[in-house]
């Protein structure tokens, strides 16, 4: 899916949203990132519907982004490092359909590149287990409520961004420097 500009769009789900929002904001190239609900079958969920498990949905990230900056084989990478797409409808202590992996792709490139790269990963026995994440075309994206929005960088002292997210920011800042907003 391109839009204006020559930006494009790539949707992910990683588990809680606040934690992959987080890391996604830091990336050179990531103009925009927004929280929502994608996958299921409630029209206009709200946060309350979700943590019930029961609506289909899962909480995931919309990010538009420069190609010409970063590559959707970079979100990628980047996607399944600071996740672990190896648990089924889990992430840590959050456990339920919401919190699964899955790749939203939003045209048939970015369907092959998550194929590829999951193929890459099995191959390589990457992670040691099997990657759980699905590959599933994109639906309607609900966004979520403003509270949920840039969350992490709200709350950084709340106790699950300081023990949860803070350590994938870390590893981020460690790892993918060349990558980050200056």
């Amino acid at each position: 899916m391109e839009i204006q500009n020559g930006l494009e769009v790539a949707t992910f789900a990683g588990g809680c949203f606040w934690c992959t929002e987080a890391v996604f904001l830091e990336l050179n190239g990531v103009k925009k990132v927004v929280s929502g609900y994608i996958g299921g079958n409630t029209v206009n969920p709200t946060y309350k519907d979700i943590c019930n498990g029961d609506t289909g949905h899962a909480e995931a990230i919309e990010i538009t982004f420069d190609p010409s900056q970063i590559s959707f084989g970079e979100l990628l990478e980047i996607f399944f490092a600071t996740h672990d797409p190896t648990t089924l409808n889990r992430q840590g202590n959050d456990i339920g359909t919401q919190y699964r992996s899955e790749i939203f792709y939003h045209n048939p490139t970015q369907k092959q590149l998550s194929e590829d790269y999951i193929a890459l990963m099995t191959s390589e026995n990457t992670f040691g287990k099997p990657i759980m994440t699905k590959i599933s075309a994109t639906s309607k994206f609900y966004e979520a409520e403003d509270y949920h929005q840039n969350y992490y960088n709200q709350n950084k002292t709340q106790g699950y961004c300081s023990y949860v997210i803070t350590p994938k920011i870390e590893k981020l800042k460690k790892v993918y420097q060349d990558k980050l907003k200056k």
